[in-house]
């Protein structure tokens, strides 16, 4: 499935709930369906700033493609991560660059998030592309 796909797949599923406290109630449903990181990658190297709550995203090539890995300690966050490992693990690096995440504004998200969880959301965004960058640079 394409980044594209993927995103088309997230917005339909947003579309059934009319109410932003079900969206709410369904981004801590899917946090919790995200799989728990290895306490290796719990430490300050993989922590984003600019997060109002702590967030860790590792992330490693396999096959051609990066994997990403994440968490957090609060349930919205971790529903937030979770949707952005959804829609980019697996992918190519230069894929993930080119992409735009459209489907953030498409679902509101980033129009109901609280200005600290708005720019946690740009820093998660930020990292991952440069995690991208990174291993692109190295012929990825």
């Amino acid at each position: 499935m394409t980044i594209q796909e993927k995103e088309n797949e997230i917005i339909d599923e947003f579309e059934v709930f009319e109410d932003w406290m079900d969206k709410y109630n369904y981004l801590i449903e899917l946090g919790q369906s995200l799989p728990i990181i290895d306490d290796k990658y719990r430490n300050d190297s993989y922590l984003i700033s600019g997060c109002q709550s702590r967030v860790w995203i590792s992330a490693e090539m396999e096959a051609g493609k990066m994997i990403l890995r994440a968490d957090s300690d609060a349930v919205i966050t971790k529903g937030v991560v979770y949707l952005l490992v959804n829609v980019l693990s697996g992918e190519k690096p230069a894929d993930i660059l080119n992409c735009n995440l459209e489907f953030l504004n498409k679902i509101g998200l980033q129009e109901h998030l609280s200005p600290t969880r708005a720019n946690g959301l740009t820093s998660m965004i930020k990292q991952i592309k440069l995690y991208a960058l990174a291993f692109k640079a190295k012929g990825n």
